[in-house]
């Protein structure tokens, strides 16, 4: 009973996003709230906003500013007071509001924020007002653009640039056109189970593993099942509640997640974990917690730890950035429906953990329940838990040194082994023993003169070598062959120049802390062909290592949710329908993209 009490708690999780599903669906910004200006007679500047039924604007949330960020008065009238739940008791408009600007300035920027009733509370949203011209920009806060239905490009707020319909369009709105909600989920589902076997979703196997073999003697294939489902369920709903904070917060939690300093604390966990699993301290839980998770392990309070393991496994190990996530996300905050968005990104975390509930169910009998052998697993799991800190960590190391800790890690796993206490083995497994000592201890020893050569890629320490044997010594692309920029207005003078000399342009969104950046800079960029496919190309780079307002604004105006992306604009400053390239990006993926960018539409 208990364990049947502790899943359908997270399926609770769950159902408290299906009743906003049963709401209508949100409107965007600009059809909830839509804003005018006029000229009084009396000199003064009248702002409008027609308000939609069931949607709400916030009195205490109006402002403006002028060029030099001073602030501007805005004269309001007395709202309706409501008690709202996540600001208390407050004014807000419904149907109709307006604010006079005496003595107004010539540029404006105005922001406000609204709710809809009992649903979403949109971001808050800035808008320029020219009152020379009379004019409003579209929003720079938050998605704007309506979902796209044809080729036509949409055009940025404020930039002088496109994107292309399909760079906004995400996968979530092609699902729902061709099929609705069911082929909604079932594609996301798909998705995830594709990405469960990329290194991205590497760590939950020695995680699940790890919780495995603390069962001992009760673990069997159905307590493997029982544990394994808690895990993926509660991970999953992690990543729904994520994109339900994103859309709320109006946060990119992506970047937020993937920064130096958390990063850095992830790596950490994971040394500490590998450290615990070699035995040299082990990790306890306050006694009240560890009373309550694991007291009573055959009545489920494991599986209540599984839970709990699955939701901070989210967490710590973060969602990367995929073109599955980037699209839910974006639909999310494009549209703010965040019932389908979230559902999706539940969906998609399912998908990852099939593998996972397949895993530990045949594991349930396949594992060894005591013994010297059981304490070799778990040495084992302290391998992979320190290869994956080595591996999150990368970002933050130099270039010059990434080869140095693989180095290491390999020659000390060769190492353990062959030593008298560690794989060795006199029955079926001594081959497989023995061959992966020779193997991790010949690839480590590979990697030090990798690394006395200056190389920077695991996969091939060797590279220098190779290229210096080369006799192309330019094919190579290199990070100093990007022009940088970090705003909308560079990006738009940079196109102009691109433009004036008819050249494409590729801008590829990147930061320090990403690690799929460091492959694509390592494994793909470097390769001849892809080389050979970007020529003629005009090659920018937005580093997002640092969110500020001007990069953050840049990132919003493309409908970039984060890197590693790569975007084709054609000579006419215009987004190439159909070579947006999010996630996982291949050598074959860039140069076909390449190829359709400088064939697109002059």
């Amino acid at each position: 009973m208990r364990k049947a009490s502790l899943l359908a708690l997270v399926w609770v999780l769950i159902a408290a996003i299906l009743p906003a599903r049963a709401l209508e669906a949100p409107l965007p910004m600009d059809e909830a709230f839509v804003p005018g200006i006029a000229r009084q007679d009396d000199g003064r500047l009248a702002i409008t906003w027609t308000i939609a039924d069931g949607y709400y604007l916030y009195r205490d949330f109006l402002a403006a500013e002028d060029e030099g960020n001073r602030p501007i008065t805005l004269q309001t009238e007395p709202g309706t007071v409501k008690d709202d739940p996540g600001f208390g008791t407050t004014e807000v408009y419904y149907q109709k509001a307006s604010a006079r600007i005496a003595n107004a300035p010539p540029l404006i920027r105005l922001t406000y924020q609204g709710c809809q009733d009992g649903g979403l509370c949109y971001p808050p949203t800035t808008r320029t007002i020219d009152t020379a011209a009379m004019t409003i920009s579209k929003p720079v806060g938050g998605f704007a653009f309506a979902p796209a239905k044809d080729a036509r490009p949409v055009e940025a707020p404020d930039t002088g640039f496109s994107i292309a319909a399909d760079g906004g369009e995400t996968a979530v709105d092609r699902l729902m056109t061709g099929g609705g909600f069911a082929l909604l989920l079932a594609g996301f589902l798909g998705f995830g189970l594709l990405l469960a076997f990329t290194p991205c979703v590497f760590p939950m196997y020695p995680i699940v593993a790890a919780m495995l073999t603390r069962e001992g003697e009760g673990l069997t294939a159905r307590r493997g099942f029982m544990l394994a489902s808690a895990y993926v369920l509660a991970l999953a709903s992690a990543f729904g509640l994520l994109g339900i904070v994103a859309a709320w917060s109006g946060q990119n939690l992506q970047i937020v997640m993937q920064s130096p300093v958390a990063v850095g604390v992830v790596a950490a966990l994971f040394v500490l974990l590998a450290l615990s699993s070699f035995g040299l301290f082990h990790i306890k839980l306050p006694a009240v917690i560890g009373n309550r998770l694991s007291g009573g392990r055959h009545k489920g309070g494991s599986v209540a730890a599984a839970a709990l393991l699955g939701l901070s496994s989210a967490f710590l190990i973060g969602p990367c950035v995929t073109a599955p996530l980037a699209g839910a996300l974006l639909y999310i905050a494009r549209t703010g429906d965040i019932a389908v968005g979230a559902l999706a990104l539940f969906a998609l975390g399912l998908g990852k953990g099939i593998p996972l509930i397949i895993m530990a169910t045949i594991g349930g009998k396949a594992l060894p329940r005591a013994g010297a052998w059981m304490e070799r697993v778990r040495h084992v799991f302290g391998f992979a838990f320190l290869g994956t800190a080595i591996w999150l960590a990368t970002p933050l190391v130099p270039e010059r040194f990434v080869l140095l800790p693989w180095a290491v890690f390999s020659l000390a796993f060769g190492i353990y082994a062959v030593a008298p206490d560690g794989l060795r083995s006199t029955g079926g497994y001594g081959v497989l023993t023995r061959l992966t000592a020779v193997v991790s201890l010949i690839w480590g020893s590979l990697l030090l003169v990798g690394f006395g050569l200056g190389a920077s890629d695991p996969l091939t320490p060797l590279g220098p070598l190779k290229r210096a044997a080369s006799v192309d010594q330019t094919a190579a692309i290199q990070k100093s062959d990007f022009t940088k920029v970090g705003s909308a207005g560079a990006l738009s003078r940079l196109l102009d120049t691109a433009a004036s000399g008819r050249q494409p342009t590729l801008v590829y969104v990147t930061a320090g802390w990403c690690v799929t950046c460091r492959t694509i800079e390592r494994s793909v960029l470097t390769k001849p062909d892809v080389a050979a496919s970007l020529d003629g190309i005009r090659l920018v780079s937005l580093d997002v290592s640092t969110l500020d307002a001007e990069n953050g604004a840049l990132m919003r105006s493309l409908a970039v949710v984060g890197p590693p992306t790569m975007i084709f604009f054609n000579r006419s400053k215009e987004e190439a329908p159909g070579t947006r390239l999010v996630g996982e990006i291949t050598a074959g993926s860039l140069a076909e993209a390449a190829r359709m960018a400088k064939g697109s539409a002059q």
